[in-house]
């Protein structure tokens, strides 16, 4: 696996804690840097999946994309690739754009940062595009040649209601089957955000319980209904599109991380780049990315295990168990037991999963179940 963070915005957005900076930042001294790491930490052995991630990396133009595509192919095995993903956002997916996106014959899964199709919604999270610059964005990708669409959506907001999450589902019902794989998340109070600071100046609100739970009821019944499986809690698709990226990391997969604040892990550590784009590339110029590492323990493991795996429908493998964590099998088995007598988990020949009740509590489950 192989992640490539592009940490470029417009402007900020109301609720992102992400590491991202102003599009005006010289982009291609970025792009330098990133060439020089991907080029400095090589691996031999075949990678099966891409993601470009960010920040928005369609803000690099496609002449930046191919040159950050030429070192991969020059470095890395692909003879397995199976998944290459671009996140993008609407306002740069224009006919042209994508035509080239797709001319790069790199890219086969587009994800679209639409977060709501009201534009309401749109303007109190500070987005750049419009909810018709959504609609066409996808249906541009489709036209592109683009057949893996995936599509970000929020729920939970400040002043959203049932009717926005409505709306925004009676459009990507109206693209008649373009959008293959929809991300629903719900949204949480990050720190040092615009909208954290509106909520403790008690500028807009949080809605309560009840509503958050239409919601969601709303979001399972709609995607169970129009052929989407939930795959895991905020993640769903149409068949044969679950996202191959994603899902290794809920497994523990390995995975190099390239670029500034991002993250990388090998199994027995993680290591993550500095969260400073003017010293990531200084950094590079001088043959030294600034990174910090820790060795995590066997208990980090187990207990990072349980946040990923329970959030997933295939939940805990008990091949995972006897074959990585042996040693904490028995406890596992003994404290499952009162959410297996409650109907939150159930068991399988392979697997403690969530049933669809558990999925609603799996972070809760997970953390009482930490070592």
């Amino acid at each position: 696996m192989l992640y490539l963070h592009i940490p470029y915005c417009h402007r900020k957005c109301s609720y992102c804690g992400f590491y991202s900076v102003a599009c005006n930042h010289e982009r291609d001294s970025y792009v330098d840097a990133l060439c020089f790491e991907l080029a400095s930490r090589r691996v031999t052995a075949p990678l099966h999946t891409i993601y470009f991630g960010g920040g928005t990396p369609s803000l690099l133009t496609p002449v930046q994309l191919a040159r950050i595509i030429d070192v991969i192919r020059s470095n890395y095995n692909l003879s397995e690739i199976k998944e290459v993903t671009i996140e993008a956002n609407p306002e740069n997916l224009t006919p042209k754009y994508l035509f080239e996106l797709a001319g790069l014959n790199f890219f086969n899964r587009i994800s679209i940062g639409v977060q709501s199709f009201s534009d309401k919604m749109l303007r109190m999270l500070n987005r750049v595009h419009s909810s018709e610059q959504a609609f066409l964005a996808v249906k541009d990708a489709a036209e592109a040649g683009f057949d893996n669409i995936s599509v970000d959506l929020m729920m939970g907001l400040p002043g959203q209601h049932y009717a926005d999450i409505e709306h925004s589902l009676d459009s990507i019902e109206s693209l008649n089957g373009l959008v293959k794989h929809l991300s629903f998340y719900e949204y949480t109070v990050e720190p040092r955000t615009i909208l954290e600071q509106q909520l403790k100046m008690k500028r807009c609100f949080m809605p309560d319980e009840d509503e958050l739970a239409s919601q969601y009821d709303l979001m399972i019944r709609w995607c169970k209904d129009h052929g989407f499986e939930q795959y895991e809690v905020s993640n769903f698709c149409r068949s044969g599109y679950r996202s191959l990226h994603n899902s290794r990391y809920w497994n523990l997969t390995p995975y190099i991380g390239i670029g500034a604040a991002a993250h990388s892990y090998d199994g027995i550590s993680r290591r993550w780049n500095v969260a400073d784009v003017t010293r990531y590339v200084e950094g590079a110029k001088e043959g030294m990315i600034p990174f910090e590492k820790e060795l995590l323990s066997h208990e980090d493991s187990f207990n990072e295990y349980m946040m990923v795996a329970l959030r997933t429908k295939d939940g805990v493998s008990k091949k995972m168990l006897s074959e990585r964590f042996c040693d904490y099998e028995e406890y596992f088995e003994r404290a499952i037991k009162p959410f297996q007598k409650a109907e939150l988990i159930e068991e399988t020949p392979d697997s403690y999963r969530p049933t669809p009740k558990g999925l609603l509590h799996a972070d809760g489950i997970a953390q009482k179940l930490f070592l």
